[in-house]
């Protein structure tokens, strides 16, 4: 039997959970390849499972030696054993069923700060029972007794909290972050608590990390209001491009003062709430924030928690708030995109779509969000994609203003698709909400084609500090996100802040009003030029 042969033999016993089969195909496989980690790895996991710590210890040891990542080839094993921290949680685990509880803590602690994701599974965890009431696991990973702490003591462990995860999980040292939540803890007797979570932001907004953030739907659902008129910023300032039917007289306005002040003055006083990769992304952002006044009185630019007064180029308006469980911005947040909008803005809720255009012909493929749906893979998707661009293309648009990520590994095989038509027309449109794994997918088109990049610049970097995994402060109940991964698509010496558009086309309010689309009309004008 081939090496890979044996390689794929073992994989199905492991599949089909035969784990004393398994261990007998693992160890035929690093008999004859002693130096890749998966093989420890999963080796490790088949002793784990039939009991054999110490056998498994040995293994996942080895394993971190050498490193993991899924197998190459077309189902590679899913392999949470690439995730910060993972495999020394491992190891601490064998360490506790051998009842070796110093070195079981060891690990933890390696494990932590390595990053590992979601520490608090460690309470829950069998193979820590007899610590759990340890004072070292607790100080580890809690839990906290937050009973009968005051308000101010309870949101210095909150700060506590945020302050060991936070520094543990950043990539980069932060210049001024230890300093703000000690400045913090000092002051917040003195402000009530949307005031800390607006300092909480502020502290988050030092990272560089747009990913960062503080979701309070459940802790305080209360802030989540916001008036039912929506904001966007485009090339001729802010306005108003959606509204529930009661201020539909606000729709196409300009957007001039907010409670008196002027709009550009509000939007920089909402600074510290705007975590960014770059300096493009806020202004997707801040459209958000404009609606909610809870945060703008927070702020100091709102008379009132609860409305805000607008004054437009269509009159003024006094608009009260309205519960909201999550605010979103225009068009994706907005129910009242009007029948006459064009396509672009119609379509920003559909997770991924394409339709041919003529004149010339074009497939314009709508990709709104990395993802499978849930009657079609989005690798399905893919192929009658390229079926159609074969069919009839001149062009290929690929879509990413709205996209605001998902998950990168789903849009390798659009950057294959493309790469294996050399002599087809690609077209990038790209804006200030691309992000996330909508950026990698941007950096990877860009970094492996010939694609032509229309729009605005994107809302992040080709290289930049982003993921989703958020944890909970224990006394306000606060989730927090703070990344922990660094992805490096471009080159290491990318420094571009975004990835700016070969052809620029910014949204504009005119081309809103007559139904057009900026973007699409440059693509045909260099189609056709």
């Amino acid at each position: 039997m081939s090496q890979l042969a044996a390689v794929a033999h073992a994989a199905r016993l492991s599949g089909a959970r035969e784990w004393a089969a398994a261990i007998r195909g693992w160890e035929h496989v690093v008999a004859r390849n002693p130096v890749n980690g998966v093989y420890w790895d999963r080796l490790a996991q088949a002793r784990f499972e039939t009991g054999d710590a110490a056998g498994a210890l040995d293994a996942w040891t080895r394993a971190k030696r050498f490193g993991v990542w899924p197998v190459r080839g077309p189902e590679p094993p899913p392999l949470t054993s690439v995730f910060p921290g993972e495999l020394d949680y491992r190891i601490a685990r064998c360490h506790a069923r051998l009842g070796d509880a110093a070195r079981a803590l060891e690990s933890l602690t390696h494990a932590l700060d390595d990053a590992l994701r979601d520490p608090a599974r460690v309470l829950d965890d069998p193979c820590f029972a007899d610590l759990r009431d340890d004072t070292r696991l607790r100080a580890l990973v809690g839990p906290y007794d937050t009973a009968g702490l005051s308000r101010v003591d309870g949101w210095r462990l909150d700060l506590s909290v945020l302050r060991r995860e936070a520094l543990r999980r950043v990539p980069f040292p932060v210049a001024g972050f230890e300093a703000g939540i000690d400045a913090l803890g000092h002051e917040v007797a003195e402000l009530d608590d949307v005031r800390v979570a607006v300092r909480v932001w502020g502290l988050l907004r030092l990272l560089g990390d747009g990913h960062a953030g503080v979701d309070h739907a459940e802790a305080f659902p209360a802030w989540s209001r916001a008036v039912p008129v929506w904001f966007y910023r485009f090339a001729e300032g802010w306005h108003v491009p959606g509204a529930d039917p009661r201020w539909e007289h606000l729709v196409g306005a300009r957007l001039l003062t907010v409670d008196g002040r002027p709009v550009e003055e509000v939007v920089a006083a909402l600074d510290p709430l705007l975590t960014r990769d770059n300096e493009f992304g806020p202004d997707a952002s801040a459209a958000v924030w404009l609606r909610q006044p809870v945060w703008l009185h927070a702020l100091g630019v709102a008379e009132r928690p609860d409305r805000l007064t607008l004054t437009t180029t269509a009159g003024d308006a006094t608009v009260d708030a309205v519960k909201e469980p999550e605010p979103r911005g225009w068009p994706r947040g907005c129910p009242f995109v009007g029948e006459d909008a064009p396509a672009y803005v119609r379509s920003a809720t559909e997770l991924y779509g394409f339709t041919h255009l003529t004149d010339p012909d074009i497939v314009h493929f709508r990709f709104n969000g990395i993802g499978d749906k849930p009657d079609e893979l989005l690798e399905q998707h893919y192929e009658r994609l390229f079926a159609a661009v074969d069919a009839h293309a001149a062009a290929l648009v690929i879509d990413l203003r709205w996209n605001g990520g998902g998950n990168t590994f789903l849009a390798q095989p659009l950057v294959h698709h493309v790469i294996r038509r050399p002599d087809t027309p690609v077209f990038v449109v790209v804006g200030r909400a691309t992000f996330s794994a909508a950026q990698n997918t941007a950096t990877l088109l860009d970094r492996h084609t010939r694609a032509v990049f229309v729009g605005e610049p994107t809302g992040s970097r080709p290289n930049f500090v982003g993921e989703t995994d958020p944890f909970r402060l224990p006394w306000s109940g606060l989730r927090v996100n703070v990344s922990d991964l660094y992805w490096q698509t471009s080159w290491p010496f990318d420094r571009r802040n975004a990835i700016a558009p070969d052809i620029y086309a910014p949204p504009t309010m005119a081309a809103l009003r007559e139904g057009r689309d900026p973007a699409l009309d440059a693509i045909r004008e260099q189609l056709g030029g």
